[in-house]
């Protein structure tokens, strides 16, 4: 019982990320395809790691595309959009 309602819970806060980032980005006029790169990364490696736990795929293929996608999460970091006060 409590896998699913983990499940469910991370499924809900993934939804909410993927709305706030993209009403932040709206507000401050953000646009393009790079700024974006790191929050896909980060919302891919939960995704990733969450059909990894629900197939069963839990493993070193899973590992490694959970540290791969970090990394390019790390990378990418350089074109986020400073905010100035």
């Amino acid at each position: 019982m409590l896998p699913i309602i983990l499940s469910i819970l991370l499924l809900i806060a993934l939804v909410y990320s993927v709305i706030v980032m993209l009403q932040k980005r709206k507000k401050a006029g953000v646009t393009g395809i790079k700024s974006i790169l790191t929050p896909i990364c980060l919302n891919l490696i939960a995704i990733t790691n969450l059909l990894a736990y629900w197939f069963d795929f839990l493993g070193i293929f899973s590992w490694a595309i959970t540290i791969g996608l970090l990394i390019l999460g790390a990378y990418f970091t350089k074109y986020l959009h400073k905010v100035e006060k």
